[in-house]
């Protein structure tokens, strides 16, 4: 069951308490940039980004959030890392919320500053802790960087942060290392009710990440902890947004869009299966239905293992099958197998 957090407003969605766990992302643009920033945005909200987020390293990238936001449908998030004024000017600019390391930013009344600013104009702030850059005094204290110096880290900043009487704040603890990460998710979410930013720091490449992603946030949001997520990937933020959803699909979190199921190679595959398989998983993403699509390789177990499948093609030789509910409805031509699918796809429900 999904934990109950406390309820936090992000530009114009709302996250915690119960409600859909949101996906985001972050623009790999500089920041600077409007035009390859907003494009880059587009092409996120396609897929289904829900909020995104850009760094904000210079006084010109605060301003450009002004235009920004003009051009875009999704809540904006600015990042900032050490300079104060910066996320002071990127709410000035429009952010919807800002994600910061009270450690970093210098000394508690430039922390109450920024405070200050997000408290008058109601703007959340994220207090985001990574294991990268755990202060060295809770390194020592716990003979290395561990799940337990992590919420630690994150429980001090939050009461810092309440200390200042505010409370419109959201958390985020991550690691690359999927067990730790795993842990410190459970111990905060124990001691802490603010909604939860989850996701596995620096996963690595698409290969690797995704791997990595899909396994610690199953873990951390099958135990019902986390009201956003972002699988951060060496690659081009769209294809996190799509692992992402299919995550919270896989884990029963999402409905909505297409499921595409397929079986692997063997010797009796006597069509391109792969190439079939990709191209179907790619052309699915037009349609926004909730259905399953399977993809097979021969006629013979094709059938069967598509019988859970509300469409489904089986390749032969030469000739493949297209299956309906589990049932045959009738034998295409190979080259034409996409095409029956396709025009099924676009005829669903009517």
């Amino acid at each position: 069951m999904h934990q109950s957090t406390r309820v936090i407003k992000i530009g114009n969605r709302v996250i915690g308490g119960g409600n859909p766990i949101l996906i985001q992302s972050m623009t790999n643009t500089r920041t600077e940039d409007v035009k390859a920033t907003v494009a880059q945005i587009h092409r996120l909200e396609a897929v289904g980004c829900e909020i995104v987020r850009c760094t904000v390293p210079t006084q010109k990238a605060a301003e450009a959030l002004k235009e920004i936001k003009k051009q875009i449908q999704i809540p904006l998030v600015a990042d900032i890392h050490f300079d104060y004024k910066m996320a002071i000017a990127a709410m000035e600019y429009g952010a919807d919320k800002i994600r910061i390391n009270p450690g970093n930013i210098g000394d508690l009344k430039k922390v109450k500053t920024v405070v200050e600013v997000a408290k008058e104009r109601k703007i959340p702030i994220r207090i985001g802790v990574n294991s990268g850059s755990l202060e060295k005094s809770l390194v020592e204290k716990y003979h290395g960087v561990t799940a337990a110096g992590l919420v630690e880290s994150a429980i001090e900043k939050v009461k810092m942060i309440e200390d200042m009487d505010y409370q419109n704040l959201v958390v985020s603890i991550k690691s690359s290392n999927v067990l730790m990460c795993v842990e410190a998710h459970k111990l905060i979410a124990q001691q802490i009710t603010y909604p939860l930013h989850v996701g596995i720091t620096e996963a690595g490449t698409v290969y690797s990440g995704n791997i990595k992603s899909a396994v610690g946030l199953g873990l951390i949001l099958g135990q019902g902890i986390g009201d956003t997520i972002r699988v951060s990937l060496s690659g081009d933020p769209v294809e996190e947004v799509k692992s992402a959803k299919l995550i919270l699909r896989t884990l029963g979190l999402r409905k909505g869009g297409i499921e595409v199921v397929s079986c692997p190679t063997c010797g009796r595959t006597q069509i391109d299966l792969i190439g079939l398989a990709n191209q179907v998983e790619t052309m699915v993403e037009e349609f926004d239905l909730d259905i399953k699509v399977a993809v097979m390789g021969c006629a013979v177990n094709g059938p069967g293992e598509a019988k859970e499948a509300d469409l489904g093609i089986a390749g032969g030789n030469g000739e493949g099958l297209f299956m309906k509910k589990g049932e045959i409805v009738r034998k295409v031509p190979e080259e034409e197998l996409l095409l029956v699918l396709r025009k099924e796809l676009e005829n669903w429900g009517k």
